[in-house]
């Protein structure tokens, strides 16, 4: 996991600045109806105090089939219940190892995949079973930013064409007509609108992702969930459209949930971030608390790792280097209790037998841990270590 350390100004000024630049981003596409046919429903605006993205006990278990007759023998589960909210203006970080389930979750949540349990409440509107009727008008509020730009966009349609898709599907039209909006959009980030009738394979990958992110941004959605926006992008490109990122939110008033595994694009665009680990959230608070004082072992751990460019402070020793043990369990086969027990150097016999719940602690942390760093309010009851009792 690449990133930068916490002492250092990640991406650029956090004051947001312009994107600018030659070359622009990475990945992005339309989200897709749902599967199933439904009533049509009518979103109302949140209530203030209430968030305009609910999630709870939310679950996507992939089955797993064998023989001639699709047997069911297991599942992957690939998000085993998931609880937090989005309020209104905010950007929400979602950080964790490769497979922990992030893209998964941000597919849920527009409902490109139908959830196999729970809940998920947009503007007070209960979304997680709604068929393609239903959906419809959601599709204008919530969008998708995709993480690979060139299988994302239709290679034998023109960039005025893969724009102007949203407003051909609901039926809009915007004052001046489609044409001009969809010019006005690739100015918005960053592009000419002599681009208009140019193919994709015409532009760098950078650019490319800002065509996606214009997409996205066609019908003033209110949500935009982004997967990776710019994992595939050269670093001076990733600042770019970061800052992109930025200046639309403070333009248009967007909600974003972001997921990456970049800690340092996820420091520098998030109010709050959740780390997830194996299907579940492990901790969620503010950006600052996170960095600052982190309270899940797996939190450290991945914090820990965060390269120190400095080589006079490297030398100088200052932070502990957590190397953890193994490998992460399969989704097939997750662990009893703490899923991190296996990996932990805190963990205990409760932790191989109960699993912990995701509670809010007195610092403001939401952890799922019996024995979380930096709180003297939860101290260990079992106080034998596993490795201790192993080694025995």
């Amino acid at each position: 996991m690449s990133s930068v350390s916490e002492d250092d100004e990640p991406m650029t000024n956090p004051a947001k600045s312009p994107a600018g630049g030659s070359e622009p981003a990475a990945g992005a596409e339309q989200p897709a109806g749902a599967a199933e046919s439904g009533a049509l429903g009518t979103l109302t605006e949140p209530r203030e105090g209430e968030p305009l993205l609910k999630v709870s006990g939310l679950k996507k278990h992939f089955p797993i089939t064998k023989g001639l007759f699709k047997r069911r023998v297991g599942a992957v589960l690939a998000v085993d219940g998931l609880d937090f909210e989005v309020r209104a203006g905010e950007t929400l970080g979602v950080v964790g190892e490769s497979g922990c389930g992030k893209s998964t979750m941000g597919r849920l949540i527009t409902r490109l995949l139908e959830p196999t349990d729970g809940k998920i409440e947009f503007e007070g509107k209960d979304i997680t079973h709604l068929g393609v009727g239903g959906m419809r008008p959601l599709r204008r509020d919530v969008q998708m930013i995709f993480q690979d730009p060139y299988s994302s966009l239709n290679p034998r349609h023109t960039v005025g064409a893969i724009v102007s898709a949203p407003f051909k599907l609901q039926g809009v039209v915007p004052d001046g007509g489609v044409k001009k909006e969809v010019q006005r959009l690739l100015q918005v980030v960053g592009l000419s609108p002599e681009h208009y009738n140019r193919y994709p394979h015409e532009f760098s990958g950078g650019q490319r992702q800002r065509i996606g992110i214009a997409r996205a941004l066609a019908l003033n959605p209110k949500l935009v969930v982004a997967d990776e926006p710019v994992s595939a992008l050269d670093v001076s490109i990733q600042a770019q459209v970061v800052n992109l990122l930025d200046d639309l939110q403070a333009e248009l008033g967007l909600t974003y949930v972001i997921i990456a595994h970049d800690l340092s694009v996820i420091r520098h665009v998030s109010d709050r971030i959740a780390v997830m680990y194996l299907g579940k959230v492990v901790e969620l608070t503010d950006r600052q608390s996170l960095y600052d004082r982190p309270m899940h072992p797996y939190t450290r751990a991945l914090l820990s790792a965060v390269p120190v460019p400095d080589p006079r402070r490297k030398s100088a020793g200052g932070r502990e280097r957590i190397l953890l043990q193994g490998d992460v369990p399969s989704p097939m086969n997750p662990p009893s209790g703490c899923r991190f027990h296996t990996r932990c150097w805190k963990a205990t016999e409760v932790c191989r037998t109960k699993e912990p719940p995701l509670v809010p602690l007195a610092t403001g942390h939401q952890v799922a841990c019996h024995h979380p760093e930096n709180a003297p309010d939860q101290e260990p009851g079992d106080t034998k270590l596993l490795k201790d009792l192993k080694k025995k």
